[in-house]
């Protein structure tokens, strides 16, 4: 028991800058305090003392503001960052190394017995704010952005957000370049708010640079075709696009993200 004690409070200082030394975790971190509390209404519900377990649970949601049904498993060094307003259901499962921050539900959809609840495979990342609802798995190493709402699978490494939740695809290195090519082609940044930042309105921007970038391509193969044929039309020039037409545009992209 003392041996899985150090272990939580060495996970601290792993995931928590803000940890100084191992009294001010003991004694001031209520994550700590909701897990070691889960620990032995998880005990007893095991061993049948239901409604003790569901006592012990109720008292750790009022000491510390987390929710753990005593019938939850937990695996070893879970982390639970600040933790208020987190709510853990019955069937649910977490590995190792999982990190929640407030705010977090692992609910379920169904009113049915058995499994509704969501299983979190090890080194598991959730948000703040993040609702994981339904009988399903975030694979191992997979992190859930803040307020997202997921209700399917995650595969390993992937990264989830919005409502509801999506899976971010990185665009290759090329891809990219293209992308910034054609964007400064017409004068404006597409990714003011960070490439980073898996926005949606820049990956929208994102998916028509493609498009346009493909059109690009293919009217540049075609005057080659007609300018082999003798043809003088892809000399003619195209409407210019000035700068001052996308000030404001590029203006808020240079702004950095609150």
């Amino acid at each position: 028991m003392f041996e899985r004690v150090r272990e939580d409070i060495q996970s601290v200082f792993h995931r928590d800058p803000a940890a100084r030394n191992a009294f001010e975790v003991l004694t001031c971190y209520p994550g700590l305090h909701a897990v070691w509390l889960h620990r032995l209404a998880h005990a007893l519900w095991g061993a049948g003392w239901k409604w003790l377990a569901r006592l012990v649970s109720n008292f750790g949601r009022w000491l510390t503001g987390i929710e753990i049904h005593p019938g939850a498993k937990i695996g070893r060094r879970f982390f639970i960052d600040h933790g208020m307003g987190i709510v853990i259901g019955e069937t649910a499962e977490i590995g190792n190394d999982v990190t929640l921050y407030q705010g977090v539900t692992l609910g379920g959809t169904s009113w049915n017995k058995g499994k509704r609840h969501p299983t979190l495979e090890d080194g598991v990342v959730v948000g703040a704010g993040a609702k994981v609802l339904g009988p399903f798995s975030v694979g191992a190493g997979a992190k859930v952005g803040s307020n997202a709402v997921v209700t399917k699978e995650v595969p390993p490494g992937a990264t989830v957000v919005g409502i509801p939740g999506r899976i971010i695809v990185k665009s290759d290195d090329e891809r990219e370049a293209k992308r910034q090519a054609i964007a400064e082609k017409f004068g404006f940044d597409a990714y003011g708010v960070g490439q980073d930042m898996p926005d949606p309105v820049a990956r929208a921007i994102g998916q028509l640079l493609d498009h346009l970038q493909a059109v690009d391509d293919r009217l540049e193969g075609m005057c080659s075709a007609l300018k082999a044929l003798g043809s003088d039309y892809c000399a003619k020039e195209l409407p210019a696009l000035r700068d001052e037409d996308f000030a404001d545009v590029k203006e808020a992209g240079d702004k950095p993200a609150a």
